[in-house]
C-alpha cells in the first residue's frame, strides 16, 4: 500500500514537470561576467585619453536623445556599460552607426564627451582590436 501511493506522487510531481515547461517556465542560462576573460584595452585606452569616459553614470539620457538610436538598435548607454566590462564583439559593430550629431553631449548630467569617447572608441577597435569599421 504505502508504495502505491508512492508512485501515485511520484507520477504527479512528472506531470507537473512536463506541464511548466510547456509553459515556458525552465530555468534561465546564468549570465555572469568574467572580468579576467575580457579585454579591457579598448576602455583603457579611452580612459586614458577622455577622462570624462570615467564619470558616465549609465543613466540613458544619451540613448533617449539619440536620433540613430530612435530608427536602429544603437544604444550609447548600452555601449558605454560594454566598453567599461571589455565585451568588444557587439560595440565593434555598432560604432558605425553614430552620427556624430552631439545630442547626447547636451543631456549628460556628467558632462561626458560623448563624442570624442565614440571617435576615439572607433580608433581604438581600429589600431587595437584589428577590427573593420
Amino acid at each position: 500500500m504505502p508504495g502505491q501511493l508512492y508512485l501515485k506522487l511520484s507520477a504527479i510531481s512528472t506531470a507537473k514537470k512536463v506541464n511548466m515547461e510547456r509553459f515556458g517556465f525552465t530555468i534561465s542560462k546564468g549570465r555572469q561576467i568574467d572580468w579576467d576573460a575580457n579585454n579591457r584595452e579598448i576602455a583603457d585606452f579611452i580612459r586614458a585619453n577622455e577622462s570624462s569616459f570615467k564619470r558616465c553614470i549609465a543613466c540613458g539620457g544619451c540613448a533617449a536623445t539619440c536620433t540613430t538610436g530612435n530608427y536602429t538598435s544603437f544604444s550609447l548607454r548600452e555601449l558605454n556599460i560594454l566598453l567599461h566590462r571589455g565585451e568588444n564583439a557587439k560595440p565593434s559593430g555598432e560604432l558605425k552607426k553614430c552620427m556624430m550629431c552631439g545630442k547626447c553631449m547636451l543631456v549628460c548630467p556628467r558632462g561626458v564627451n560623448t563624442r570624442n569617447v565614440i571617435f576615439l572608441a572607433r580608433k581604438a577597435f581600429q589600431n587595437i582590436g584589428g577590427y573593420e569599421l
